[in-house]
């Protein structure tokens, strides 16, 4: 049990770091879009990359988020019901939902791999005027959906522990981030 109980405390900081830091990128999405509407109604002159810029962040954002939401149950949720059910058929429910949870990762990581690998082996850029590389991002899919993965496994041990454990589930530890606040 120690060792699933450190493996679930190594990957919740892990996707906690990582989401923690790539909140940080609202902040160039937003003085990007500042920046484009700033450019385009008061000078009356676009440009090319800034729109583009702030979706390639977006997109970061957004694939480092699935680990953090997932370890501090930020993921859409029945919660009028899944809220109300005792803990013991909550984690039961969560256990079986967990099969949907890696089908889907599965799948995702399985396929982007391989587009990953390609638009690498490619150097792959962007169609449009501006052209900027995307193979990064296409490289970062199949790491977001790993650390997803791994968060997934890792609240399949916790909703396992509280389905057949007498014992109180284990949580995760906090960040010292989190105990500030």
């Amino acid at each position: 049990m120690r060792v699933l109980s450190r493996y679930v405390d190594a990957v919740t900081a892990l996707n906690d770091r990582v989401g923690r830091l790539s909140a940080y990128l609202v902040i160039p999405i937003f003085f990007l879009l500042l920046l484009e509407v700033g450019l385009r109604y008061l000078a009356g002159s676009p440009t090319v990359w800034t729109n583009e810029l702030a979706q390639m962040l977006f997109g970061t954002y957004v694939l480092l988020a699935g680990g953090f939401l997932l370890a501090h149950g930020g993921h859409a949720n029945v919660d009028i019901l899944h809220g109300r059910l005792p803990p013991r058929l909550r984690a039961a429910v969560d256990v079986l939902t967990s099969t949907l949870l890696f089908a889907f990762v599965g799948a995702l990581l399985y396929f982007s791999s391989s587009m990953a690998w390609e638009s690498v082996g490619r150097l792959e850029h962007s169609m449009s005027a501006w052209n900027p590389p995307v193979w990064p991002l296409r490289l970062l899919i199949p790491i977001a959906a790993t650390l997803l993965l791994l968060q997934g496994l890792a609240k399949l041990i916790i909703d396992l522990q509280a389905l057949f454990s007498t014992a109180p589930p284990h949580e995760p530890q906090a960040t010292p981030a989190e105990d500030a606040s």
